[in-house]
């Protein structure tokens, strides 16, 4: 694994106002990543996963506590960092190569080029480089929205739901291309899930959180060889076990109404 793409996470806590009312999203957050580490995150909506990204990638900036790539204390956005949302938001007037080489910077036409190119087909859209978002199946827009978020080659990839709008079998196949970029890429990515099959399918660590305000609560290691396989007996417990793990800190904040 290359020695780029080290997070660490320690003591951070986010509080916001609203309408003059302090709501406490996150409480005391320590997590540590390694290079090239696929973690994901799971928890009941609301419990600050994706204001921890946005806290990650920089799109706020006002919290307690530190939060260090390869031992730099980040400040605001940065290339060395991307980020995929549950929603592609390719611009709808552009072709894809042009969505994916947007953000591309400090680079000749010649350079961007190859770059557009090889990332394209990284992603599995070669041929469709002049096609448009409306052109695409869901699935190619979101492998669209990731060469985009990698052309730059940031040290951390964070994915925000990306696959959770997609159908069952098309995400299924998206969970394959996914683990082939991870693995071509070398790169380190944190996603947020509510799938918790998605979650072992993907990653190194499952990371448990709380209702909100979110705690760490469990952070449990994927020791399933790859290729994973869903059939396999080993899997199935493995998602009974972070099942239990998820029903232990969450079952209590459930409210049923008649």
């Amino acid at each position: 694994m290359k020695n780029t793409g080290t997070l660490s996470v320690k003591n951070v806590s986010k509080k916001f106002c609203v309408h003059d009312n302090e709501i406490h999203v996150l409480d005391n957050i320590n997590l540590a990543v390694k290079a090239g580490e696929f973690i994901s995150i799971i928890g009941l909506s609301g419990c600050g996963k994706t204001t921890l990204l946005r806290l990650i990638v920089g799109l706020e900036s006002d919290y307690e506590g530190d939060i260090l790539l390869d031992g730099r204390k980040l400040n605001g956005p940065s290339l060395d960092r991307g980020i995929v949302f549950q929603d592609h938001r390719l611009f709808p007037w552009l072709t894809v190569e042009k969505n994916v080489g947007l953000g591309i910077v400090g680079k000749s036409e010649t350079e961007k080029k190859e770059i557009i190119s090889s990332h394209i087909e990284l992603v599995g859209l070669k041929g469709f480089e002049k096609s448009y978002p409306y052109q695409l199946s869901g699935g190619m827009s979101q492998r669209a929205a990731i060469a985009r978020s990698l052309v730059n080659q940031p040290e951390i990839l964070l994915l925000d739901e990306p696959l959770g709008a997609l159908d069952a079998l098309t995400r299924m196949y998206m969970h394959q291309e996914l683990e082939r970029i991870w693995k071509k890429e070398n790169i380190t990515m944190i996603m947020v899930t509510h799938d918790v099959e998605e979650a072992l399918y993907l990653s190194d660590k499952i990371v448990v959180m709380s209702a909100r305000p979110g705690k760490l609560q469990k952070i449990i290691p994927v020791p399933l060889a790859r290729p994973r396989d869903r059939a396999s007996v080993e899997f199935a417990e493995m998602k009974e076990k972070v099942l239990e793990e998820f029903m232990l800190h969450t079952e209590h904040n459930f409210t049923y109404t008649i």
